[in-house]
């Protein structure tokens, strides 16, 4: 399933009040969709140099939409996860989130490698 269309979903399941009714058959994020995730990321991974410092974000703009979106992903695993200590959230949805902010990483990575655009690494350095 494509990510937009997870992404409903996961919308879906998160506004649902399952006293009321239950949506995990009907509106399914199941470990198919993480493992579709982590395989697409080890296929870019394989062909992109080894990472060996952290990389701050930029060099274009769909790179930097792609470490926006990541960004704006983990802000929403940080708030369903929250979440989850007032209500049950399925953990395969929060796991789904996790691997999905991972997978912005790695595009932004690869689109990056695609334009040849120097990946810019983060030097911390005490003074």
């Amino acid at each position: 399933m494509a990510i937009q269309k997870k992404l409903f979903v996961i919308g879906g399941r998160l506004a649902t009040d399952t006293s009321r009714a239950d949506l995990s058959d009907k509106l399914p994020c199941c470990g198919e969709d993480i493992l579709l995730l982590e395989n697409e990321m080890d296929q870019i991974l394989d062909a992109l140099p080894q990472q060996t410092n952290f990389i701050l974000p930029g060099g274009n703009n769909i790179v930097s939409y792609c470490h926006l979106a990541r960004t704006v992903c983990r802000r929403a695993e940080r708030i369903v996860y929250k979440l989850s200590k007032v209500v049950e959230i399925p953990s395969e949805l929060m796991k789904y989130l996790n691997r999905l902010s991972d997978y912005l990483f790695v595009l932004s990575r690869k689109f990056a490698d695609n334009e040849d655009i120097e990946e810019i690494p983060w030097n911390c350095k005490k003074s």
